[in-house]
């Protein structure tokens, strides 16, 4: 599947849908969709996206999922049996998450308040210290757990799985999410 440039930004400020399931105990919170996800109605589809191979390699999930043409009945069955969530800070899609503002990610913090007491997952793990900061307003907050549940839940910041954030290996990432899963009681703690 291929999109031209001016088919992908057709999508923009279109929405996706939220990924929740009755098991949801890890619910993943990304910044917002970009312009591919959107167009495919998939969570982290852009080709490129470390989200589903992190999640493999933490031990969440048994294979690899590929969205790029957006979720099989299959893969949907298989993050939502495993216990996983996804929705977003900010509803809007777009290019870049940078061309959101302060007040879309502050709005969009209350909203995941309102869905977690709702939804009820034992975690929630932020994807991106930085949006995180500003959602939350924690200009110090650091990557891991925090001090502070979010509706009940453990609240956790987890690097993003963006090709943008090149900083953070695929390993890095798988170990964030598996720290998360744990908490979650999704996967067994490491044995020492």
């Amino acid at each position: 599947m291929s999109f031209t440039r001016t088919q992908l930004d057709s999508y923009r400020d279109a929405t996706v849908p939220d990924l929740l399931g009755e098991r949801t105990q890890l619910l993943f919170v990304g910044i917002n969709p970009g312009l591919w996800t959107a167009a495919v109605q998939a969570h982290f589809a852009r080709r490129g996206n470390r989200f589903y191979p992190a999640l493999y390699r933490a031990g969440i999930v048994d294979r690899v999922i590929d969205a790029a043409a957006g979720y099989s009945a299959e893969d949907r069955a298989l993050l939502l049996a495993a216990g996983v969530g996804i929705t977003n800070l900010a509803p809007r899609a777009t290019a870049r998450a940078d061309e959101l503002t302060a007040t879309e990610l502050e709005a969009g913090a209350r909203r995941l308040v309102e869905l977690v007491d709702r939804v009820a997952p034992a975690v929630v793990a932020v994807l991106g210290i930085t949006a995180y900061r500003i959602a939350f307003s924690r200009p110090r907050a650091t990557v891991g757990q925090q001090p502070d549940r979010l509706a009940g839940a453990q609240l956790w910041v987890v690097p993003n799985p963006s090709g943008l954030n090149a900083h953070s290996s695929l390993d890095d990432l798988a170990r964030a999410y598996r720290e998360a899963a744990v908490a979650a009681g999704l996967i067994p703690p490491p044995e020492h």
